[in-house]
């Protein structure tokens, strides 16, 4: 039986840049062990920070070391000259992206996971791992995906929907934002990016003064900006795996020394420990592991997705918090750890995905009336 060339897709522009490289490390080794060796052939695919595609040797180098490719500012002041010749590298593809059978696009952040190279690569009609452009954009928009979660039922913290003109306003339209804000939320709150990963841009606040500050931030990166009002609660996540008739892993739970799950906290050894199977109430693991599988519904998503949520111990409420449908990958993330608790071993679950890819966008057999 013929191998399937696996285009594994990696890097990307967003800031989360080198954790793709580690994701993709990651199922790299895996499509390497055991069985899978017999069943697939990796074709890897780097994508540089100034956003140019290089594939064969060059990929190959970033995947063995781990270490992105730095971008030649020789050529970048060549094409602030010559703008049309960036704009076209860009979209010049390496030969070998004609040869593969099925895509794993492992890029975390914007321009990876929130629809854009979906679409890109739902073009190329080849089947892809994970959501569509549907199911990808809702999970990166804190805002649109809160509004999905909302009309499913799903119940969530107190938030409030924020634009930049709002904040980058006159003297007298920002501070009015602020009173609205302290009214409605109170303090502690949240500052988050509509459309980052990784905790990139969030901040917890106290105060007025940290809230605007943390508002000035947040719209640095992105124009529509959430905030949240602070609970007192115990930070939980379910793995999901599947497309039409998914399934919900053990729960895992998030506990850490720092004031909250900071981008630091997320990727430093030893900031954070991840606790599987969670200490909680049978009753509660159910009604999580059911949640789960209504956001995966309600967004759309396919194949792979973890979703994050607060478990109020001192009222026994589960709120949603967010659903990530290109979580990290590597052998110490979340997503693979709660599979590989729940008996699914990181090579076992990373055959399992290529093959929902290509049982989702293989093309529909219609049956024929009789």
């Amino acid at each position: 039986m013929a191998k399937l060339r696996l285009g594994l897709l990696f890097g990307g522009c967003s800031g989360e840049h080198e954790v793709s490289i580690s994701s993709a490390r990651a199922i790299a080794k895996a499509l390497s062990t055991g069985e899978n060796t017999s069943k697939y052939e990796i074709l890897p695919f780097y994508i540089q920070k100034d956003g140019r595609w290089l594939a064969g040797d060059a990929a190959q180098q970033v995947l063995t070391s781990g270490k992105p490719l730095s971008v030649d500012h020789s050529e970048t002041d060549n094409q602030l000259v010559n703008p049309s010749s960036h704009s076209l590298s860009r979209w010049q593809f390496p030969s070998q992206v004609g040869e593969v059978d099925v895509w794993f696009p492992i890029l975390h952040g914007p321009n990876g996971e929130d629809g854009t190279v979906q679409g890109l690569l739902s073009l190329m009609q080849v089947p892809f791992v994970g959501s569509g452009v549907l199911g990808s954009a809702l999970g990166m928009d804190k805002i649109a995906m809160k509004m999905v979660f909302a009309q499913a039922g799903l119940p969530q913290v107190k938030y409030k929907i924020v634009n930049r003109s709002q904040i980058w306003s006159n003297p007298c339209v920002f501070p009015k934002l602020c009173d609205e804000i302290e009214l409605s939320l109170g303090y502690p709150c949240f500052i988050k990016p509509a459309n980052l990963g990784s905790s990139v841009g969030i901040a917890k606040v106290r105060s007025r003064q940290e809230l605007e500050t943390a508002l000035d931030n947040a719209a640095s990166y992105d124009r529509r900006i959430i905030v949240e009002a602070g609970v007192v609660a115990r930070e939980l996540e379910c793995a999901v795996l599947g497309n039409d008739q998914p399934k919900a892993s053990l729960i895992g739970e998030i506990t850490y020394e720092s004031d909250f799950y900071d981008y630091e906290t997320k990727y430093t050894e030893g900031k954070a420990d991840l606790v599987i199977p969670a200490a909680v109430p049978n009753a509660i693991t159910q009604q999580i592991q059911e949640m789960a599988l209504q956001a995966f519904a309600a967004v759309d998503a396919a194949g792979l997705a973890r979703v994050d949520f607060f478990y109020v111990e001192a009222t026994g409420e589960v709120l949603i918090n967010e659903i990530n449908t290109l979580p990290g990958f590597t052998a110490t993330s979340m997503y693979p750890l709660l599979w590989q608790h729940s008996g699914v071993s990181f090579p076992e679950l990373v055959d399992q995905l290529i093959k929902l890819a290509v049982e989702r966008y293989s093309p529909v057999k219609v049956r024929e009336s009789e």
